[in-house]
C-alpha cells in the first residue's frame, strides 16, 4: 500500500483517498462510477525496474508487490501467478501469423486467471476484519474466491446463475463456501449479490465495483512484459483475451502499460477482445456508437457470458487506447478451437480460454491481424472446468470388446 496515492473515478475525474471510500464513485453510482487505483510511479519503480526484477527471486504475482494496493501480512499461502508462456509454431501456422505464443492462466491454484483477483479480494477483506466475503460469478471468480477465502479461514457467501458448470460448482462445495445457485441470468445474480453485500456487510469481491480487484488482474499484464523482457524479445503485436464484462482485458491492459511506464517494456501490444456471438455487447458498442447497449446473451463460453458488462469503461479503454480491436467468434468456433488448443500446444483451455484462439484467427481472415504480425493469447481457465463442453467439443470414446481383432479393426 505504501505507493498507493489515491482512487479516481473513470467516469467524472473525481479523486479520493482510500479511506474515504471502499467501492465506487458516489457521485456517479455502481454503474458508472468505476474506480481507477492511482500510485507514485517514481517511487515505485526503485523497487521494480529491469535490475531489480531480474534479481527478485519471487516468481510470483507477489514479485509486483510495490504496485499492489495490499499489505504482506494479508497474503496467503498458495502460489499464484507466473504462469507459463509457450512458443506455440504449430498454432501460429494455424492462425496464420508470423508468431505465437501462449500464456496458460490454468496454472493458477483453483485453475483459472481469477485467483489474481481474489487473493487481492480476500487481503482487502482481512485487512478491513471482514468475517464474510461474496461475490457473483458464473462459476470462475466464485471458485477462486472461495479458495482463497479458505486459505484465509474466512466465510465465502457466493452466488451463481443455476447453469454455472458442474465443475465450477464442485470446487464451490469442497471449499467450504455458502453456495446460493440463483434461478436466473447473471446480470440479475450479480444484483442480488449487491443488494445482499449492502444489506449485510459482507465485503464486496465483485471486480466491476471493488477497485481493488482488477491490480490483481494487472499483473498477468505486468508478466507478460517481464516474461519477453526476460527472453530479450519484444512483447508480442497482439495480445488475445477473452471478454465478459470487462476488468480482464483492462486489468492485463493496465499492467502493461505500467511496466512500459517503468521502463521494462519499449513498446505496448494491441489488444484484442474476443467475445461469443451470442453475448457480444462490446463488440457490437466498439463497431457503432461506443455506446454500452446491454442484450440477453447466452454462449457456451460461460465466463464471458456477461450481457450487462458492469466494467465497460475499463474495457472499452483497453482495447481503443491501444489502438486493438474487438471480434466476435460462434460458439461453434470457440469448440474446435478448444481442439486446436490442445493439440496444437498441449493446453486443455474451457471455452472462454480457447476463445482467443477463436478470436485470433477471426481477426486474421478480418484483416484486423496481420500475416507478418505476431500474437499472444491468454488462456484464462483449465478445461477440467467444464468437462461436459470439452467432451461435445471432442466427442467421446469408441466402445469396442476386449479382444485384438476389435483393434486390430480401430486401428486399422
Amino acid at each position: 500500500m505504501e505507493n498507493v496515492t489515491g482512487l479516481r473515478c473513470v467516469n467524472c475525474n473525481s479523486s479520493y483517498r482510500v479511506e474515504e471510500i471502499d467501492y465506487f464513485c458516489p457521485g456517479c453510482g455502481h454503474g458508472e462510477g468505476i474506480l481507477d487505483v492511482e500510485y507514485d510511479y517514481r517511487a515505485a519503480s526503485r523497487q521494480l525496474n529491469s535490475r531489480a526484477l531480474f534479481n527478485n527471486g519471487d516468481f510470483s504475482q507477489w514479485r509486483y508487490l510495490p504496485l499492489l494496493p495490499v499489505r504482506k501480512e494479508y497474503i496467503q499461502h498458495l502460489h499464484l501467478g507466473w504462469t507459463p508462456i509457450y512458443q506455440a509454431d504449430r498454432l501460429a501456422e494455424y492462425l496464420g501469423v508470423r508468431a505465437c505464443w501462449v500464456k496458460d492462466e490454468g496454472r493458477n491454484p483453483t485453475a483459472s486467471f481469477k485467483d489474481r483477483a481474489s487473493a487481492i479480494g480476500v487481503a482487502k477483506a482481512l485487512e478491513k476484519k471482514a468475517e464474510v466475503i461474496t461475490c457473483a460469478s458464473t462459476g470462475n471468480a466464485a471458485s477462486s474466491l472461495a479458495g482463497f477465502a479458505a486459505a484465509a479461514g474466512l466465510t465465502a457467501r457466493i452466488f451463481v446463475p443455476l447453469r454455472a458448470p458442474e465443475g465450477k460448482v464442485a470446487q464451490l462445495m469442497i471449499f467450504g463456501a455458502e453456495v446460493m445457485a440463483v434461478d436466473a441470468d447473471y446480470d440479475r445474480v450479480w444484483e442480488l449479490c449487491m443488494e445482499a453485500s449492502a444489506e449485510f456487510g459482507w465485503y464486496n469481491r465483485n471486480c466491476a465495483v471493488n477497485p481493488y480487484l482488477i491490480e490483481g488482474k494487472k499483473t498477468a499484464g505486468m508478466e507478460i512484459a517481464e516474461q519477453f523482457a526476460r527472453r530479450e524479445m519484444a512483447v508480442p503485436d497482439w495480445v488475445v483475451v477473452s471478454v465478459g464484462d470487462g476488468c480482464t482485458i483492462g486489468g492485463v491492459w493496465k499492467g502493461l502499460v505500467e511496466m512500459h511506464k517503468l521502463g521494462v517494456i519499449e513498446r505496448l501490444p494491441k489488444m484484442l477482445g474476443v467475445q461469443s456471438a451470442g453475448c457480444q455487447p462490446f463488440v457490437t458498442a466498439w463497431q457503432g456508437d461506443g455506446r454500452l447497449r446491454p442484450v440477453n446473451g447466452h454462449t457456451v463460453a460461460d465466463s464471458i457470458s456477461v450481457g450487462h458488462p458492469r466494467n465497460f469503461a475499463k474495457g472499452m479503454q483497453a482495447v481503443v487506447r491501444s489502438g486493438g480491436a474487438f471480434v466476435a467468434v460462434s460458439d461453434d468456433e470457440i469448440m474446435s478451437a478448444m481442439k486446436r488448443l490442445a493439440r496444437l500446444v498441449a493446453v486443455f483451455g474451457e471455452p472462454a480460454g480457447a476463445a482467443g484462439v477463436a478470436g485470433a484467427r477471426a481477426a486474421v481472415s478480418q484483416g484486423i491481424i496481420d500475416s507478418q504480425e505476431s500474437v499472444l493469447v491468454l488462456v484464462t481457465g483449465n478445461g477440467l472446468k467444464d468437462v461436459a463442453t470439452a467432451i461435445r467439443a471432442a466427442g467421446k470414446p469408441r466402445t469396442i470388446p476386449p479382444d485384438l481383432q476389435a483393434v486390430r479393426q480401430l486401428a486399422g
